[in-house]
């Protein structure tokens, strides 16, 4: 009979998730790095050199890898042999790990989780509650998986409950195109295939904790049906030709990742979640003899890649751009911004929009203003602002006319792609949205050289602040005619990609 002390699980917990904010799986780093030494596009190039500089910059500072430190999914296998010295329950552990974590004064993480989800929406302040899913097993140990699950990429996940004729692939083809970029591709694709639909759910979750090893596989070749599935998506998924933050490329999947299970004669559960830039996840295992710490990878593990500013690289300087100096910027140019900007997300624009339909007037003006996308992490030490990533544009598409049409804003900065609204109102309003790589949150942080609070500061990380940046990198993705990056780019690689294969069989 083993012996697990309620204070070595804590430990456990809490160190698994400091180490996985700022440092990717080595696995991850390797077929990223594959990836970007391969990548023919050039704005896909340019978004995965930011994902690896910025995963170096988070291993070598202890900083968070993406502001959005994520959702806590815990599988815990307990042995059935395992006796506890603990006056908490197993749950009331694991959260107290949690909440250690997430609160840690040298590495704050930011608190997304909201209590009463239909409600008032209260942060809980600390990232609790986990999601924790148990499992009784053999032996007499405690063996843990812990991951921290991004809300741009678990907002992209999909479930079908398909007759048992339907083919997989053709779904999972459908899919992924309407997932759009807000899951930061390049990444992993978790399929869950049979059960009910909870279990499959549960299943493609499960599975991206798996490390990533598609092309072993491929050497080795498949031996049952879930093999043949990844072997399969990996290479019709990437022939889509989405690439890097969906501006077209090469590579849009790492790996592909398959579990199944029974199932009715009836169904044919199937359920896609992605794993993002962000990939964050950790494994232990508790035998009695005391806590389980992670071991830190070296940094010779990371490539080391600059960004040289190109001849085509355009200055701007937020203070005084114009509309018609915007008027000729084009989707795919590359911008270094300096200046001052305004932040924004779901909870900000919501309060601005009821305030201008009540008649009255914003804390602050957004006449001819940028607004970036963002909730940042608080800053630690001599910080100006945490890791301050972009959130997925696509969620404030609903405010988007309005607050062009009614504030005077002129520009808006975020993750991914726009949806054809936003895309109507932007060309409308002859404004411009622009791109930042999701993933680089450490990297665009240190752009930033002054952060203040200057409007509804109850909202917590989703207040608005004022920014002053220096050399923050952008790419135009929807330019004031309405032309959108994620449109073109896409349908040009998958193209080329076809061209490609048609030639080579």
């Amino acid at each position: 009979m083993t012996t697990i002390r309620q204070q070595d699980l804590i430990d456990s917990v809490f160190d698994a998730l400091q180490y996985i904010s700022y440092y990717h799986p080595v696995d991850f780093i390797q077929a990223m790095s594959d990836a970007y030494d391969k990548e023919e596009s050039p704005a896909a190039r340019d978004a995965m050199a930011q994902i690896l500089i910025n995963s170096r910059m988070c291993a070598e500072g202890h900083r968070p890898i993406c502001q959005d430190t994520g959702i806590v999914t815990v599988f815990a296998s307990v042995g059935m042999e395992v006796s506890w010295d603990a006056d908490m329950s197993l749950t009331d552990m694991i959260n107290e790990g949690v909440r250690r974590a997430y609160n840690h004064p040298d590495n704050l993480l930011r608190a997304s989780i909201l209590d009463d989800p239909d409600g008032a929406r209260k942060n809980t302040s600390d990232n609790t509650p986990a999601v924790i899913h148990y499992e009784i097993v053999e032996g007499d140990k405690v063996e843990i998986h812990v991951a921290a699950k991004g809300g741009g990429s678990e907002a992209k996940s999909k479930f079908a409950m398909l007759n048992p004729s339907d083919s997989v692939v053709d779904w999972v083809l459908e899919m992924v195109p309407k997932m759009g970029a807000g899951w930061c591709p390049p990444g992993m694709l978790g399929i869950g295939i049979g059960g009910t639909a909870e279990k499959a759910m549960i299943l493609a979750k499960e599975a991206l904790l798996d490390p990533i090893d598609i092309q072993d596989l491929r050497t080795k070749g498949a031996s049952n049906r879930a093999e043949e599935l990844r072997l399969e998506l990996f290479d019709k998924v990437n022939r889509l030709g989405i690439g890097a933050q969906g501006l077209g490329g090469l590579t849009t999947v790492l790996d592909v990742k398959v579990k199944d299970f029974p199932s009715h004669a009836a169904n044919k559960a199937i359920a896609l979640i992605p794993n993002c830039a962000a990939t964050r996840h950790a494994h232990f295992v508790l035998d009695g003899t005391g806590p389980a710490l992670q071991t830190p990878p070296s940094l010779d593990d990371w490539p080391e890649i600059s960004r040289a500013e190109s001849d085509s690289t355009i200055r701007v300087n937020l203070d005084t751009v114009t509309r018609d100096q915007i008027a000729d910027w084009k989707p795919g140019d590359t911008l270094l911004l300096s200046g001052k900007m305004l932040t924004g997300r779901d909870a900000a624009h919501k309060k601005m929009i009821e305030m201008l339909n009540a008649g009255e007037e914003l804390p602050v003006s957004m006449k001819n203003r940028f607004i970036y996308y963002v909730g940042p992490v608080d800053p630690v030490r001599d910080e100006v602002v945490g890791p301050a990533g972009p959130t997925t544009a696509t969620r404030m598409d609903k405010f988007t006319r309005d607050m062009l049409e009614k504030t005077g804003l002129m520009g808006m900065i975020g993750k991914a792609e726009r949806g054809q609204s936003a895309i109507d109102a932007i060309r409308d309003n002859k404004a411009v949205y622009l791109m930042a790589v999701g993933g680089s949150a450490y990297l665009v942080s240190k752009a930033i050289t002054k952060a203040e609070v200057v409007a509804f500061p109850e909202l917590g990380m989703e207040a608005i602040y004022e920014f002053e940046v220096k050399d923050m990198p952008v790419t135009v993705a929807v330019d004031s005619s309405g032309d959108s990056v994620h449109k073109s780019g896409p349908a040009i690689w998958k193209e080329k990609i076809e061209v490609r294969h048609t030639s080579i069989s």
